[in-house]
């Protein structure tokens, strides 16, 4: 078995998702799943096909994204996994209907930040062992670097 990874690096205002799932349809239930969720989010969906044609099927709504998402995964080339490309909104928007489409199994990564997603190889084909998210951490936050957080959610609406 071999080991390597594959990097992802989200444009400025763009966030990409990665998980599994198990069956054809699963393209077309994430795009609704998007679209039910914020109409307005900029999106595209990719998902390797594990039997049978073994095809990359796609959807989105913008071009720019779908060609992202399909990129992403003819690099990562693991049978049922997917990759969506969202702009104009965040994972937070959408991971919670994303996690009852019932073809999801599972969700690695939800992020802004370069990622690095782990391959194994074998002779049957790939699969993803993991995801690294943006870096380690450097510290553990003070008291001043508490307030900051809780201001900034604030500022953006998430808190009140």
């Amino acid at each position: 078995m071999d080991l390597s990874s594959v990097k992802a690096i989200p444009g400025k205002g763009e966030n990409v998702i990665i998980g599994h799932s198990h069956f054809i349809k699963t393209v077309e239930d994430i795009y609704e799943a998007i679209i039910e969720t914020n109409p307005a989010m900029k999106f595209g969906v990719a998902f390797c096909e594990a039997s049978g044609d073994c095809l990359i099927r796609f959807d989105g709504n913008t071009d720019e994204m779908v060609k992202k998402a399909v990129g992403l995964a003819k690099e990562i080339g693991a049978g049922h996994s997917f990759v969506i490309f969202i702009k104009d909104g965040y994972p937070v928007n959408v991971l919670n209907r994303l996690k009852t489409v019932s073809e999801v199994v599972n969700i690695h990564a939800a992020t802004a930040n370069p990622i690095e997603i782990i391959i194994a190889q074998s002779s049957q084909g790939r699969g993803i062992l993991g995801v690294i998210d943006g870096e380690s951490p450097k510290g553990v936050e003070t008291e001043e670097k508490a307030r900051e957080r809780k201001t900034f959610l604030r500022a953006i609406g998430y808190k009140r």
